[in-house]
């Protein structure tokens, strides 16, 4: 059992940054892919990066593609979302969200955190 929160989120300007945090409690975090997503008014929940549970291995949307950075470290249990050059279409609920084996660009996550809001303003 994993239980996520985030935190970080809040009100930025076009061009600012923001660092996304997901703390999760359990023991057996560091077995755990993890995986951010978000969620504009009116759309779907989308994928926006992965990190697998070593952090050897990431992936990442294309629309955050050299703007945004996934890391975690597993003594902290803590995984980071790092974003930079921020823009308004990245408005969005941000979720993390956790489950064991590959990373995946889809949904199919067993655990979801309550998500925070990140608003960015042209």
């Amino acid at each position: 059992q994993v239980q996520l929160v985030e935190s970080g989120g809040g009100l930025m300007q076009a061009g600012g940054s923001l660092r996304l945090s997901c703390a999760a409690s359990g023991r057996t975090f560091s077995n755990y892919a993890i995986g951010w997503f978000r969620q504009a008014p009116g759309k779907e929940r989308e994928f926006v990066a992965a990190i697998t549970w070593s952090g050897g291995n990431t992936n990442y949307a294309d629309s955050v593609k050299g703007r945004f950075t996934i890391s975690r470290d597993n003594a902290k249990k803590t995984v980071y979302l790092q974003m930079n050059s921020l823009k308004p279409e990245d408005t969005a609920v941000y979720y993390c969200a956790a489950r064991l084996g590959i990373i995946t660009t889809s949904r199919s996550y067993d655990y979801w955190g309550q998500g925070t809001q990140v608003t960015v303003s042209s």
